[in-house]
């Protein structure tokens, strides 16, 4: 463990950074506090924290979904066509195909329409037979999938999610998992991923923020050091095991503290 960084490693100038940022709800409560993290660019991020901490709130300021009460936050991206997100439902139209679906963010963007562009963010994902279905035809895991192509349609820069794979069964999270890790291979985009699960954070990012109980700031921070690429073998390997064992047991004093 290390204390907080306010730099990534993986850049010299980062793809955003938070600097001093509060965040104050009109009903008075303070979802974080005096929050200072940056992002690398072509990192893998995770926010780890229990239920209520704020780092649901620090992805939708970094969206753009909503401002900061306190403080600034810094972004070195082109703009909003750079960012995909994620949410913790898929939150799909019923009444719309799959590929009506993936096309929404091209029709909300006024970005120019291209079926290439639905048909390749379905075949990222492992869709490309599905585009004529409709949700309800769909499995848990699979709407999960379309609502990750529809945040890659756009192609963007950052991608950010929100506890994705946190109502799926075991199973269906772990295939995910790695198939994010593919993805984010592959598409060589950046990932901030809010997640209150040690084990999910470990076997995923790069680097894991903790964060304390609201009014959430960073407490501590985790470089993931694991061979490349990782799969069901690092898994279940020692150095897995011991890095979760570390940052569960990080995890408890920061709650003891709280």
């Amino acid at each position: 463990m290390s204390a907080p960084a306010h730099a990534a490693a993986s850049s010299d100038k980062p793809l955003a950074a938070f600097k001093g940022v509060g965040k104050t709800y009109p009903n008075g409560v303070t979802a974080l506090e005096h929050l200072d993290f940056s992002i690398g660019r072509g990192e893998f991020l995770a926010l780890l924290g229990p239920s209520g901490c704020g780092k649901s709130t620090a992805l939708r300021l970094l969206a753009g979904l909503t401002g900061p009460t306190k403080g600034e936050i810094v972004r070195h991206s082109a703009g909003s066509h750079d960012v995909g997100f994620v949410f913790q439902e898929p939150t799909l139209m019923p009444w719309a195909t799959v590929a009506q679906n993936v096309r929404l963010p091209l029709r909300l963007k006024n970005i120019e329409y291209q079926e290439s562009r639905v048909q390749e963010a379905l075949a990222l994902v492992g869709l490309d037979d599905f585009r004529d279905a409709y949700p309800r035809e769909l499995s848990g895991g699979m709407k999960m999938r379309v609502s990750i192509a529809r945040a890659l349609v756009t192609k963007p820069q950052l991608l950010l999610m929100d506890e994705p794979f946190a109502a799926l069964d075991e199973i269906s999270r772990f295939r995910l998992n790695d198939d994010l890790l593919a993805l984010w291979r592959q598409l060589n985009c950046t990932v901030v991923f809010v997640t209150h699960s040690v084990f999910e954070s470990v076997y995923l990012a790069s680097r894991i923020l903790m964060f304390t109980p609201r009014p959430g700031r960073v407490a501590a921070e985790f470089e993931i050091k694991a061979p490349e690429p990782r799969d069901g073998q690092f898994r279940t390997s020692p150095e897995y095991g011991a890095q979760c064992r570390e940052i569960s047991a990080a995890l408890a004093n920061v709650m003891a503290d709280a």
